[in-house]
């Protein structure tokens, strides 16, 4: 054993290993490949094709576009409407997530699934049960004459249902592992309940707090289904407006400047988000979470509870289930009935085959996102990483903010010569979704490849193991369940991708959440039936994918 090896036995600092940095180099080159052929690649594309006039670069169009007063209303609205809706999550779900921390009550594993299931839920499918719960003809309508679809409550109200697990799980799962002796030694010193937490608890809260915020501002600046069905005409996200520009003006150079702007914003939140997880990392001493929770006691916290309880049951529960009763509407099960019928015109094909093609796509795009992003963790997995691979690190996030419907019309542009003409393949669709379904693969298994000890690799590389057969034996044995979860994550974020494959997915192979849109696009009671069938139906689906993964999370027979 040399030198370097004897002195990290001794707590010494830990020298470079030049086998270990050219593996995880070799790690790197499958998903930086993947990403710079199928995101880099398209989104340079589309807006080099809008920018560029005779091969010159026209970067005064970017100063053009911003003096348009649409435009600038566009851009006024996304961050307003997004910052509104991270105030209004923030305010909702705090409450919840410390019931979640704090408390112990009958259902409490059931009511954490139910929780989560609005999240891993397309944002088409939110945007119709809130369009059944407060649009024309829904529940309000119905019982009070109040609608408020086309109206910037409905959107708020919509991305709070969207959210609301962000905030439970991110500052909930840390609230549970904060010493509450802490608190209770502030208030013997005099401290009342009040300053106590505002004291103790707060600042030790604050980075998952601001962790979660910035996550709601970026799903919520970047948002896009839930405001194209409830926003109608009077309101306009900048995703959607570069959908409007691409698809219905067909004003390419307005788009790339409005794209490029997203990307820089979002580049921004995410650069934020990275340093506050860091801290957040870095500054706690955390307990076992199951020490903490306790039965509620005395009147206040009971009625915390009752009151959490009520949110959850009115704010989440009640549009999924006015969703479900307007999908039965029609005597004889009509509505999904008629779904096994192209004869409504809306369709080449009978609109149920969509449910055989999203799950087909869902699958290989699986396949895809666990293969890259489980290559991209296991590149991650090293604490002492350069900034090459913290860099490569903010790459793999940028899928989650960068233009959907930018990344679906570049595949159109870009991917449309040999050796990459795939416009007729099925794989577009696939590939698309998968690039959604990376990050949270890579988000899923890299805590738990960081928590394998270091010196078993070490052990296995000394006794001349490839980097591969270290792998294979020493890391996926502990990592298998993490695996299975972050298949079904990515699982259940490609079966409801839209903004991208809104574009590629081809007449006679919708995919669910294109066919719940094209639906919703067309008047009729029946056309809009099959959009709740059909919405029902994607809904079911995904809840079920998280059961699945909640049993993963909550088996105490493994590590995770």
């Amino acid at each position: 054993m040399d030198l370097a090896r004897t002195e990290v036995g001794k707590g010494a600092p830990r020298a470079r290993n030049p086998r270990g940095s050219a593996a995880r180099l070799a790690l790197m080159a499958v998903p930086v490949a993947f990403f710079a052929v199928f995101f880099a690649y398209p989104v340079a594309a589309i807006v080099a094709r809008g920018l560029e006039v005779d091969g010159v670069w026209q970067f005064g169009r970017i100063g053009d576009v911003l003096a348009q007063s649409d435009v600038r209303h566009v851009l006024w609205f996304t961050t307003w409407q997004a910052l509104a809706s991270t105030a209004l999550t923030l305010l909702i779900a705090l409450p919840g997530a410390y019931v979640f921390a704090r408390f112990d009550f009958p259902g409490k594993q059931v009511l954490r699934a139910v929780v989560t299931v609005p999240f891993v839920l397309p944002t088409v499918v939110v945007g119709t049960a809130f369009l059944a719960l407060v649009g024309r003809g829904g529940l309000l309508d119905e019982l009070w004459g109040v609608r408020l679809d086309t109206t910037v409550w409905a959107i708020l109200l919509a991305h709070v249902f969207f959210n609301y697990a962000v905030v439970v799980r991110t500052v909930g799962g840390l609230w549970a592992q904060l010493d509450p002796r802490q608190e209770e030694a502030a208030r013997m010193l005099g401290a009342s309940r009040p300053r106590a937490w505002r004291q103790v608890t707060l600042p030790a809260l604050a980075p998952a707090v601001a962790a979660a915020a910035l996550m709601v501002f970026l799903f919520t600046f970047t948002s896009f289904g839930v405001v194209q069905i409830l926003g109608g005409p009077a309101f306009s996200t900048l995703e959607v407006e570069i959908y409007r520009q691409t698809s219905q003006v067909f004003d390419l150079s307005t788009a790339a400047v409005l794209t490029l702007i997203q990307f820089v914003a979002v580049a921004a939140v995410l650069a934020v988000h990275a340093w506050t997880v860091r801290r957040r990392e870095s500054a706690l001493r955390l307990v076992d979470a199951a020490t903490t929770a306790r039965r509620p006691r005395g009147t206040g916290q009971w009625a915390l509870l009752a009151a959490v309880l009520g949110t959850v049951a009115l704010l989440l529960v009640l549009p999924l289930a006015v969703l479900v009763q307007r999908s039965f509407g029609a005597p004889g099960l009509g509505y999904y009935r008629a779904l096994t019928s192209a004869d409504g015109g809306t369709f080449l094909v009978p609109p149920i085959e969509a449910i055989g093609n999203s799950l087909q796509y869902a699958v290989a795009a699986t396949a895809i996102a666990v293969v890259i992003g489980g290559l991209a963790a296991a590149a991650l997995t090293r604490r002492d990483a350069g900034r090459f691979v913290r860099g490569f690190d903010a790459l793999l996030m940028l899928p989650l903010g960068v233009s959907a419907v930018t990344v679906g019309f570049g595949f159109l542009i870009a991917l449309d010569e040999p050796p990459l003409d795939l416009r007729s393949s099925w794989i577009l669709v696939p590939l698309a979704q998968a690039l959604v379904g990376v990050p949270f693969v890579v988000r899923t298994m890299l805590p738990v490849l960081r928590a394998v000890d270091g010196r078993l690799r070490e052990a296995a590389a000394v006794l001349g193991a490839s980097p591969w057969r270290v792998w294979r034996e020493v890391d996926l044995p502990m990592v298998r369940r993490a695996l299975l979860v972050a298949a079904g994550f990515a699982f259940a974020v490609s079966l409801g991708e839209f903004g991208a494959t809104v574009f590629i997915a081809r007449p006679d192979n919708p995919t669910l959440p294109v066919a719940v849109a094209r639906l919703l696009g067309r008047p009729g009671d029946m056309n809009y039936g099959q959009a709740m069938a059909l919405s029902t139906i994607l809904m079911l689906v995904c809840a079920v994918a998280l059961v699945v993964l909640e049993r993963l999370r909550t088996d105490r027979s493994g590590e995770f």
